[in-house]
């Protein structure tokens, strides 16, 4: 420390001032306590969510295809020649057909909408994890001609459909009569039930052979398009693209980030709006330097006259004080980074431990779909909170550094 200047000497021997009973330094040790927890708490949140967006991202891949390709007309014909082209595209690890329309589903009294789709079971697996996601009851058991179908559990409950009943499913296409337009049924054997854990399926989604769907929605041997399982799913719009030209560029294409996009949209923007409300912590945290520097410059006025005296410029003052600000901001913004990072790491046990303690559930799985609260810290959103935390007590240190720097010694000495 002999080769410091004397700013910062002086600077860091302000901050451990024993003067009014060490109450500056009780002062200042309380600005960094509020800066460390502000940061800690805007770092939780933000992995927090993190954490959401992520598991809600794998529960979604994990049911749902990443990309699909649908006839301009509705329908595709030839489909087994485009899928074999489709799985020799580089990214594509599976292409699978499926017929897919809206009907309604009755069982007695009960009725309600959803979407029927027929698969392929020995390739439904190659395309998504449904087919893991069967509770009770086997995709195998989906066989053609048998009208068998696969609810899932959430529907299976609205109609009251258990495993071994039928349920009434009706197309919205009708069938012309000499009496009038008749709407066009079938019963199907429930055979399976689902739980993917998303709401937006497990209510909205049933499944049967593609054959009968496709005798059903009378489609004959055509399908309504082709699912796509990617080796990278971020990639999916522009995979699903290329596919698409390959085969030559006759398609609708869809793929998962556009199907949730408003899904993932208000996850971001609920993420900026905590950012900057929780902020205001911070902001709170951070110009609480002002007033413990104000104190200092207040307690340290005979001290700035006679370095005054003694030849130091106005700017030297300033940076001894600017200095003490900055040594606040850096404590406790480094002091909460590692407590962030360090709790959301561990957040999982923290929030079942607290559970144990208090016995009240803060996670219900019924309503989040989520039975323990996930967090992940990333990087950059440490490093934005970090900076813009720092920033903000170097922004805090001006006034009050440069109101010592205008200290005038005769000023300070008269009454000393």
């Amino acid at each position: 420390m002999t080769g410091a200047p004397y700013e910062w000497l002086i600077g860091t021997r302000y901050l451990r001032s024993t003067h009014r009973r060490g109450f500056v330094s009780f002062v200042a040790l309380m600005s960094v306590c509020g800066l460390m927890l502000g940061v800690a708490t805007l770092i939780v949140v933000l992995s927090v969510m993190n954490g959401f967006e992520r598991e809600l991202r794998m529960r979604i891949l994990a049911v749902t295809s990443h990309a699909t390709l649908t006839g301009i007309s509705g329908t595709l014909a030839d489909w087994q020649t485009l899928a074999a082209r489709a799985r020799r595209q580089s990214g594509v690890q599976a292409a699978v057909p499926y017929v897919e329309s809206q009907a309604m589903l009755a069982n007695g009294y009960a009725m309600t909408g959803a979407t029927v789709r027929g698969v392929l079971p020995e390739e439904e697996r190659t395309a998504t994890g449904l087919a893991q996601r069967v509770t009770q009851g086997s995709l195998d058991d989906l066989q053609p001609g048998a009208y068998g179908i696969i609810l899932g559990s959430a529907l299976a409950h609205e109609l009251g459909a258990r495993l071994g009943g039928t349920v009434v499913v009706i197309a919205p296409q009708g069938t012309a009569t000499p009496t009038g337009v008749a709407a066009r049924m079938r019963r199907f054997h429930v055979v399976g039930i689902f739980s993917s854990g998303m709401y937006e399926f497990d209510r909205g989604l049933a499944l049967t052979h593609m054959a009968d769907a496709a005798r059903l929605f009378r489609l004959g041997d055509d399908v309504t398009g082709l699912r796509l399982a990617l080796a990278d799913p971020l990639r999916a719009s522009q995979v699903a693209v290329r596919v698409a030209r390959a085969l030559g560029g006759d398609f609708y294409v869809s793929d998962w980030t556009q199907n949730h996009a408003n899904f993932f949209r208000s996850i971001e923007i609920t993420k900026s709006m905590m950012f900057v409300i929780l902020l205001m912590l911070v902001a709170v945290a951070a110009f609480n330097i002002v007033a413990t520097l104000v104190m200092i410059v207040k307690e340290k006025q005979t001290d700035i006259a006679i370095l005054r005296t003694l030849g130091a410029a106005p700017r030297n003052v300033l940076a001894t004080f600017a200095v003490q600000g900055v040594l606040i901001g850096l404590a406790g913004t480094v002091l909460g980074a590692g407590l962030g990072t360090l709790v959301s790491d561990n957040l999982e046990r923290l929030v079942g431990a607290l559970e144990r303690l208090t016995g009240v559930q803060f996670i219900d799985a019924s309503v989040y779909y989520l039975s323990d609260l996930p967090a992940y810290v990333e990087r950059l959103d440490v490093l934005k909170v970090c900076g813009v935390a720092f920033l903000l007590c170097v922004l805090a240190t001006i006034y009050p550094a440069w109101r010592a720097a205008r200290t005038a010694p005769a000023e300070a000495l008269r009454h000393d």
